[in-house]
């Protein structure tokens, strides 16, 4: 079995040095981008470079492990443990250069997931996880929002990036659950809107069609925080997480939203 504590240490110096790739490009003009499969759905050379340096560190490190990451996709190896990456979550914001970007990086076992690291390197933000050793930002352990009111909320949510034709594009959703709530942030990063909810800095978050790359490092620091995740039924990846008492509140909502 892995010393995590080990392990850990490796996880977040890679965050750092993918960090370090990052900002020697943000906000330099110039930058090259192309799209996935829309126009709304950007990667840049820096993603690239970003998880081609993680491929390498985790190869050379941990030779039998898989990989399963944004870009590159899913490379398992047959391993039980598996490695899932966004090298560069919040691309958009990095292209616009507004500092809210983060690498997200967690490994799991048996699809049990066992470390996660959130780092965004503008703001020199390191959150990280251990399963059952809590979760902790520059040595503080974090705890998600004791909040229990909706009206006193500050939620975090985010769209697809086909919204214009996807028919689950959250905007139903957003529309029923803003006029209950103190505040919405649409940060742009999941992984970030997911460690803010764990350190208690957002009371909670919900969003649809996101992939495991994006929740798996947050989730982790979400329950061991003390908050709870509920699953939704759109697809892929949906979920709506806080605090046990506003996660549910938030979940009855969106049901309600959804005719349910």
């Amino acid at each position: 079995m892995l010393q995590l504590e080990k392990v850990m240490d490796k996880v977040k110096e890679w965050a750092r040095e993918v960090g370090r790739i990052q900002m020697d490009c943000f906000r330099e003009a110039g930058l090259s981008y192309g799209t996935k499969v829309s126009t709304s759905d950007l990667v840049t050379e820096v993603d690239e470079r970003s998880e081609k340096f993680l491929m390498e560190a985790i190869g050379e490190a941990f030779p039998h492990h898989g990989i399963l990451s944004e870009e590159y996709g899913d490379y398992h190896k047959e391993s039980e443990y598996i490695w899932v990456l966004d090298p560069l979550d919040g691309t958009t914001n990095y292209v616009q250069g507004i500092p809210i970007f983060a690498v997200s990086i967690a490994l799991q076992h048996r699809g049990e997931t066992l470390l996660g690291v959130v780092y965004n390197p503008a703001l020199e933000e390191m959150f990280e996880a251990v399963k059952g050793q809590g979760a902790y930002f520059r040595g503080k352990a974090l705890k998600v929002s004791p909040r229990e009111d909706l009206k006193e909320c500050v939620l975090a949510t985010g769209f697809p990036y086909d919204k214009d034709t996807h028919p689950q594009n959250n905007i139903n959703y957003f529309s029923h659950l803003v006029p209950m709530i103190r505040g919405i942030r649409r940060m742009g990063a999941a992984a970030i809107d997911l460690a803010y909810v764990a350190a208690g800095i957002l009371d909670g978050f919900w969003e649809l069609n996101l992939k495991a790359w994006d929740v798996e490092a947050g989730n982790l620091m979400i329950k061991e925080a003390g908050g709870k995740i509920i699953d939704l039924p759109e697809r892929e990846v949906s979920q709506v997480a806080g605090n046990p008492v506003i996660c549910q509140k938030i979940y009855q909502e969106l049901r309600k939203a959804a005719g349910d």
